[in-house]
């Protein structure tokens, strides 16, 4: 890389930070700070949606899970199971979140079943965000070291991931403290529109050094089952066949798309319920055809790396960083670099902080003034942001697929979320003992097949939300006093 590389990068960052400044005039109420005050246009949530999705680790693990030994398209059978979800939401959920004035999703649960199982789904949102985001922080770290590295052309150390690690996580924190989410999906907006043109770019320069191009890729491809897409077998250890994408792909939208506040929470910055759906339908055809360019993306990385000569030398998810850092021309390798860091800054912090506030610390402080929990949100942003910088330092030793990693972690705890919602919606005697127990055997559940089963991540969400519906359904149907025996 070379010095106009880091210029284009670190004006990038200061570009996201003078955003946050730029909104910060606006943030008066909690209302501005967490919803942009509900006149955001749709098609801006749409691309926010999007950009969300396209996280660092999409970019990166995406083309690597092509990339690896045993890779093809069989990742779109997720996809499929994606806009499912995304159908069923807008049937389903999307009407509820528009009857009355919500800040986050998790006060429907108030409603229907008590405090308690509100704050319980709300700290499992916490918890999941903050690893899975982590996760994702520590991918970005990974691009901003390799570019040290080659900037000083040495290898990669340890001490820049951390260093890289604290720059990203500073700016992130920075943007989102002061811009609040109008902030953030602006910037998600502008970031679309980086990655894309910035993962078209680095896609034709790896044409241009395939000897033969497209003709060589595709000829590799067909020789080492690339292009396979659909694995009809059942096998529940497998995290991406048919019945795993389709059924599981569905129920884990359900959750992160219908329950999960990161997300529901662009819904809430728009007024009207057919905004919201068009926003989350319209999202889902451009995350189809995003998912198929990066794995495209990784077709040309086999082709132009011939791992199968070498013995497998770069993992999957360091190939592509590999690439942009080592073979992209100068100008061009920061604006790819620049489209990475645009992928990391879907910020979910404040989403966090309006979680953290509203559902767990205000029924605790309440009637104080919104100037106060205005307050009280900011410096939650800050915290959440030093756990995520924590995560992030913590596990970058971790050899798995962060892809593989982030998603299990959603699976694994939005299952019981997403099962006390459906719980709501189904069952009319079920109380908040007989949801709160229901989230516990949901939550216990899904552990115990992670900890003890080889059953792949797809499989956790369905696991969990139908082990609540199932128990929660259950306890209900008794009397009270059996109900409490059963539950002791």
């Amino acid at each position: 890389m070379r010095p106009l590389d880091l210029v284009i990068l670190f004006g990038y960052l200061a570009g996201v930070v003078a955003a946050g400044a730029f909104f910060a005039r606006r943030q008066k109420t909690t209302a501005q700070y967490f919803l942009g005050g509900r006149r955001v246009p749709w098609w801006a949530i749409s691309a926010s949606i999007v950009a969300t999705e396209t996280s660092t680790i999409t970019f990166i693990s995406v083309p690597g899970i092509l990339y690896r030994p045993g890779g093809d398209f069989g990742f779109l059978q997720l996809v499929f199971g994606y806009l499912l979800g995304r159908i069923v939401i807008s049937v389903l959920l999307i009407p509820s979140y528009f009857r009355r004035e919500l800040l986050t999703v998790y006060q429907l649960l108030q409603t229907r079943f008590g405090g308690a199982v509100k704050a319980l789904a709300a700290s499992l949102f916490v918890t999941m965000r903050t690893i899975a985001d982590g996760v994702r922080l520590l991918l970005t770290a990974f691009v901003l070291a390799a570019v040290y590295a080659a900037f000083r052309g040495g290898d990669t150390a340890d001490a820049a991931v951390i260093a890289s690690i604290l720059v990203i996580g500073v700016v992130m924190i920075l943007f989102t403290f002061f811009g609040g989410m109008e902030a953030v999906i602006w910037i998600e907006v502008v970031q679309l529109g980086i990655y894309v043109t910035g993962a078209a770019a680095a896609a034709v320069v790896l044409l241009s050094k395939i000897p033969g191009g497209w003709a060589t890729a595709r000829a590799l491809g067909e020789a080492y089952g690339k292009f396979r897409l659909f694995h009809f077998e059942w096998d529940p250890t497998k995290p991406f066949t048919f019945w795993a994408g389709l059924i599981g792909g569905c129920f884990l939208t359900m959750s992160t798309h219908g329950t999960d506040q990161y997300l529901v929470q662009r819904y809430l910055c728009t007024d009207k319920p057919r905004k919201a759906t068009a926003a989350l339908l319209t999202s889902g055809v451009v995350v189809l055809a995003q998912f198929t360019g990066f794995l495209l993306i990784g077709l040309l990385l086999f082709a132009f790396y011939r791992p199968f000569e070498n013995g497998w030398a770069l993992s999957g998810d360091r190939v592509f960083p590999d690439f942009i850092t080592r073979h992209l021309p100068s100008g061009l390798s920061g604006l790819v670099v620049a489209a990475i860091f645009a992928a990391a800054m879907s910020s979910s912090l404040n989403s966090i902080a309006a979680t953290a506030v509203s559902d767990l610390y205000r029924p605790l402080a309440p009637d104080r003034g919104d100037r106060h929990y205005l307050v009280v949100s900011r410096w939650l942003t800050l915290v959440a942001g030093i756990a995520q910088i924590g995560v992030a330092v913590g596990i970058r030793h971790m050899t798995r697929s962060a892809l593989d990693a982030a998603l299990s972690v959603a699976s694994i705890l939005n299952g019981p979320v997403l099962g006390v919602f459906l719980l709501g919606a189904l069952s009319r005697r079920a109380g908040t003992a007989a949801a709160f127990a229901g989230m516990a055997a949901g939550l216990a559940a899904v552990v115990s097949v992670w900890l003890l089963t080889p059953v792949a991540w797809p499989w956790y969400t369905l696991i969990g939300s139908m082990t609540t519906v199932i128990v929660g359904t259950l306890l209900g149907s008794l009397s009270p006093k059996t109900a409490r025996e059963a539950i002791a």
